[in-house]
């Protein structure tokens, strides 16, 4: 399906105007187009969840699925429509226009000439995805004074899910074994750990874990553990009155004498004098 300057603009999705963001919760049908004959000045993201729609782009097509986002550069020329035998293409989009940090999160795989796809095949994101979009969505068309604000917010959480599996992210090429471990030791910095609980956990044996985890991560996973838990005394530090004995109980240290040791020898600096030299600057 070649471009075509005759199909009409769909008026079936809801629509709005929200500052910087346009979105919408489409339901089109096969005989609903859209037709950007000269593209848009914003980026475009559609998401289907429901049926199927056909892109067609300069140099090819593409038949988007349940869970593929499809990301266009501005002024890319495309049109898009639903595709049989489903006979309603449920989808979510938005028009924006990035924040300056969001650019590293739009680097994704491209198919064609400002014509991008990410299949979202992981349920976890899928769902994550969506219901983010469907937010943005719903914030954008409501009565919240700040509803672009919110609108964008929730776009950027669903960027940075799909950020998890793009293939062109740093995040994404962590095994998944070690990204697993990973969240594990961030959520539970209390815990007693050892190395067969992780390797159980993992499906891995202990010592296959260990290289693993070593060759991507650059560290072992004790040593990723006691950084989590001193960045986190930090920011406790930083930003709390908590005592020291407290903190050093919440990241994980049951003796406070050895936590000060263990601060002191990675920042150079007791978490005394840390606290003070914050609440300087």
């Amino acid at each position: 399906m070649e471009p075509n300057p005759s199909l009409e603009q769909s008026t079936i999705s809801d629509a709005t105007m929200s500052g910087l963001i346009v979105t919408g919760h489409a339901f089109d049908r096969k005989e609903d187009a859209i037709w950007n004959e000269n593209g848009v000045d914003s980026w475009a993201l559609t998401y289907t969840v429901k049926g199927a729609g056909r892109f067609a782009y300069r140099g090819g097509e593409y038949v988007a699925q349940p869970g593929d986002a499809v990301l266009h550069r501005p002024y890319t020329l495309y049109t898009m429509v639903a595709e049989p035998p489903r006979p309603i293409w449920e989808n979510l989009w938005t028009n924006f226009q990035p924040r300056s940090e969001w650019y590293p999160l739009l680097n994704w795989p491209e198919i064609g000439p400002g014509f991008m796809v990410l299949t979202l095949r992981d349920a976890k994101v899928r769902e994550q995805v969506e219901a983010r979009l469907a937010q943005m969505h719903r914030c954008a068309i409501g009565t919240l004074r700040m509803r672009e604000m919110f609108a964008q917010n929730a776009l950027e959480e669903a960027l940075l899910w799909c950020d998890t599996v793009n293939p062109n992210s740093e995040q994404s090429r962590v095994d998944p074994h070690v990204q697993r471990i990973m969240d594990y030791l961030c959520h539970n910095l209390t815990e007693k750990i050892t190395l067969e609980m992780l390797a159980r956990m993992s499906g891995m044996s202990v010592s296959g874990l260990v290289h693993l985890f070593r060759r991507q991560v650059g560290m072992s996973m004790i040593q990723f553990l006691e950084l989590q838990r001193l960045n986190r005394a930090k920011l406790l530090l930083e930003r709390t009155n908590r005592r020291i004995q407290t903190i050093s109980a919440e990241v994980g240290y049951e003796n406070a004498f050895y936590f000060s040791l263990r601060f002191k020898r990675q920042n150079g600096i007791s978490p005394r004098d840390y606290r003070k030299r914050q609440s300087h600057r």
